[in-house]
């Protein structure tokens, strides 16, 4: 199953335009998520994503974000199989430079 990538500065660029159907979800632990995180993001941890589908809405463009991009990919690839629209960013924070939130 094929997974769309998006690199960090292009999903930096998309949030800027204020897109309402695009939602960033970072899978992140909670101790790593503390380190930082996009500002715009939602944080569903990679093993609570099976437990959170119901609390996502299809008709939206979701992105997952990890620190490096394989944990994303993970979660990436279950929501696609779930029918959602969705993109993984290559990289994952550690290429990340646009703002964080603490």
């Amino acid at each position: 199953m094929d997974i769309n990538e998006i690199k960090p500065n292009e999903l930096h660029d998309e949030l800027r335009t204020d897109k309402k159907d695009l939602i960033v979800i970072d899978v992140r632990e909670n101790e790593e998520v503390e380190q930082g995180m996009i500002p715009e993001a939602k944080h569903i941890p990679l093993q609570q994503i099976p437990d959170s589908l119901n609390e996502l809405e299809s008709d939206k463009d979701y992105v997952m974000v990890c620190r490096s991009g394989k944990r994303s990919m993970q979660a990436a690839m279950h929501l696609k199989e779930h029918g959602y629209k969705v993109r993984n960013m290559a990289g994952g924070m550690l290429e990340w430079e646009g703002d964080v939130k603490a």
